[in-house]
């Protein structure tokens, strides 16, 4: 143990004062091999973990079983240095207050501080379940050097439950006890990397692309799960086999503890890329005029003269802008202009729905026409105005990096006044529209069954009675499943806006989801304005108002929202219950670039608690989101309950990265750790920066590379 002793002493020294010198070498081309999980579901040997980082933006999802005790884990390498990872975990026979499984929540978060080199280790510093129990709450301080390309070297230092075996000594003093159940959700500061700390270590050897062998020292005593006889821990030494079936999935099977074998299941994924190439119509080619010179005719702006002469441009444009999924919502031409309004229903990028409307442009514009101003519409709304010049679109269609070139010589801005000589598309208003999909609602992390769902058709319709005049409404009827089975009441001490959600689910077949009428109009020229009235979710229902300050060329927009709304009956059909709250919030949106988004929401939530709500998403251009959110209120931790506040992740999947073609719509779900009444807002669809966001420059910049696709 002595040695022990010195090495990690020396290894801590080594590791903190890299990580102080903020040292971070260049990593060696063809040094390192992708890192698999740990049974914590973060890069790792077999139950420790490593310094080891993913790709930025990976995904990783895991399932990893033992002892009775059982971790689902989803991951994200939020920036190149940082990720982030939601832990479930079960443990069967923990605790008497839960006498079949015992389940729990965690959060991790680890911080990359130096990259591998030639001589350099890399080193990650983590924060295992930093705002949970004591039950699975550590901190760490690890470095992993390859000694081989296949051949890599992990030693560490751990605290809490790392720190459990084989300690050198303690740092900071005392580890403090945490609060237990009722302090959930807070971050444990005082414990970070107090009390007993403990050197871990191991070898993982990559035989070749499938197949790896793993060997590790742990330091976690397993305390707890052997005081509850869940685990006879023999040793601290662990064995385990990787195989790669492909190379995002991988399975493993472990000897762990001397004791018990173990399995495990790791997925990941790159959510930048796409499995499917996309299967829409194909985009019309840029039409390249012939030289003024060769053919002045063609040139020559007589045209406008001629009868019906912008009726006839209309009725082409828009037939070959239907051919790319498009719709014509106004034309308006000069000898040497043309303005286009498009209605984009069907791709979720506005560069690609632009660059498809300029070259619809291209094929059907006089040569005289030099100038086209591409004003796209959302909601009846002219959201802002691309201006491209013609002989840019010629030269850079086939031109390296020609996107990038394009976007450089075109001009994004404010949409110029629709002049009065516009012809406007035919057949827009009124318009229905309607869709039979499947549905489904999840409720997870019932102590009872943490995993509940239901299944069924939805019905969802609108109905466009004018412009900016939407009725919009959806009904689902239940197939099968499992969420009227829900018995546990809710026992908050606030107003139940949301933790009565059971019964919603229990009694609302067939429901009435929503049933609105939205009108959408820009009051002014950076202004976009909604007023919302029906039944707007599944639990409320009343009259929303929101105004939205967004420039086109501005990362920063800025928005106000009043709401009145009562609450709905719990079988979602017509009828109200008694109570009913005034909320509002002002709104901050920011795009940073390279995809990261900040919102802040301040104001009074649907409990009358007063607060505020900070965002925070990695955005991908093929539509991807991943993020967090947290807010906290006037409401303290006791009255809030388990969780202390609201928290949670959500992501967002677009159905075209799945299906492989064109469609707007997308799969999504927010991950609470605990559904409380503190911090809630109102669900309202259709508000405005969600509406308009794709054709600001934050959106269309970052999508820009499609805008010849």
């Amino acid at each position: 143990m002595r040695f022990w002793r010195l090495f990690s002493l020396s290894l801590g020294a080594f590791l903190l004062t890299t990580a102080v010198a903020g040292v971070r070498a260049a990593r060696a081309d063809g040094v390192g091999t992708p890192p698999s999980l740990s049974f914590w579901g973060v890069p790792g040997l077999i139950d420790m973990p490593s310094a080891e980082t993913g790709p930025d933006g990976e995904v990783t999802a895991s399932v990893s079983s033992f002892a009775g005790i059982s971790r689902g884990v989803l991951g994200f390498q939020i920036t190149p240095w940082m990720s982030g990872t939601f832990r479930y975990s079960s443990m069967r026979r923990f605790n008497t207050s839960f006498p079949t499984t015992y389940y729990d929540r965690s959060f991790d978060l680890r911080f990359h501080l130096v990259d591998e080199g030639r001589y350099v280790p890399s080193v990650t510093l983590g924060l295992q379940d930093f705002i949970g129990t004591d039950l699975m709450s550590a901190e760490y301080l690890v470095a992993t050097k390859h000694v081989t390309p296949a051949l890599a070297l992990t030693l560490g230092l751990g605290w809490g439950r790392l720190g459990s075996y084989g300690s050198i000594g303690s740092t900071f003093g005392t580890r403090a006890a945490h609060g237990g159940l009722t302090s959930t959700g807070q971050p444990n500061v005082k414990q970070w990397f107090h009390g007993p700390v403990a050197p871990f270590g191991g070898l993982a050897w990559q035989v070749n692309d499938r197949l790896t062998f793993k060997a590790e020292y742990s330091s976690d005593a397993y305390v707890q799960e052997t005081g509850k006889a869940l685990l006879d821990r023999r040793s601290p030494i662990n064995l385990g086999v990787e195989y790669a079936l492909t190379p995002s999935t991988r399975i493993g099977v472990y000897e762990l503890y001397g004791a018990k074998i173990g399995v495990s299941l790791q997925v990941s994924t790159d959510p930048a890329t796409r499995p499917n190439s996309l299967m829409g119509p194909a985009p019309v080619p840029v039409a390249v005029r012939p030289p003024e010179a060769a053919n002045p005719d063609a040139w020559s702006p007589d045209w406008v003269r001629q009868p019906d002469a912008v009726t006839i441009l209309r009725d082409n444009v828009a037939r070959q802008l239907k051919s790319q999924g498009l719709e014509l919502d106004a034309l308006a031409v000069t000898p040497d202009t043309a303005e286009l309004r498009i209605i984009n229903p069907v791709y979720d990028s506005g560069a690609q729905a632009i660059g498809r409307a300029a070259r619809v442009l291209s094929q059907t514009m006089p040569a005289s026409v030099e100038t086209f101003k591409i004003v796209p519409m959302a909601n009846g709304m002219p959201v802002s105005q691309v201006t491209i010049r013609r002989t840019d679109l010629e030269r850079y269609e086939f031109a390296p990096n020609g996107d990038l070139l394009l976007r450089g010589h075109s001009d994004l801005g404010l949409p110029d006044p629709l002049p009065a000589t516009a012809a406007r598309g035919v057949g827009l208003y009124p318009k229905l529209s309607w869709a039979l999909t499947p549905y489904s609602r999840i409720s997870i992390f019932d102590p009872d069954n943490p995993l509940r769902a239901d299944f069924g058709l939805r019905l969802s319709g609108s109905y466009t009675l004018a412009q900016g005049l939407i009725l919009s409404g959806s009904v689902t009827k239940k197939a099968f499943g499992n969420l009227d089975q829900t018995t546990r009441a809710s026992n908050s001490q606030l107003p139940h806006v949301r933790s009565d959600f059971a019964r919603y689910n229990a009694e609302g077949d067939p429901a009435l989801e929503s049933l609105q009428l939205a009108w959408y109009t820009r009051p002014g020229p950076n202004l976009f304005g909604r007023v919302t009235a029906g039944y707007l979710e599944q639990m409320y229902g009343g009259v929303s108002a929101e105004l939205l300050w967004q420039p086109p060329t501005s990362p920063l927009a800025l928005g106000m929202e009043v709401d009145y709304v009562k609450q709905r009956a719990f079988n979602d059909r017509l009828g109200f219950q008694s109570y009913s709250v005034g909320t509002g919030m002002v709104s901050a949106y920011y795009t940073f670039g390279g995809g990261y988004f900040a919102r802040i929401d301040a104001g009074r939530y649907l409990a009358r608690d007063v607060g505020a709500t900070l965002t925070l998403s990695r955005e991908f251009a093929n539509g991807w989101t991943i993020g967090a959110f947290a807010t906290k209120t006037n409401v303290s931790a006791a009255k809030f309950g388990e969780g202390s506040f609201d928290k949670g992740i959500f992501f967002r999947i677009p159905l075209n990265w799945l299906l492989g073609v064109p469609t707007q719509s997308a799969i999504g779900t927010v991950i609470r750790p605990v559904q409380r009444d503190g911090g809630q807002m109102l669900n309202v669809n259709g508000r405005l920066y969600d509406v308009v966001r794709q054709y600001q420059s934050g959106d269309l910049d970052g999508e820009w590379g499609r805008v010849f696709r």
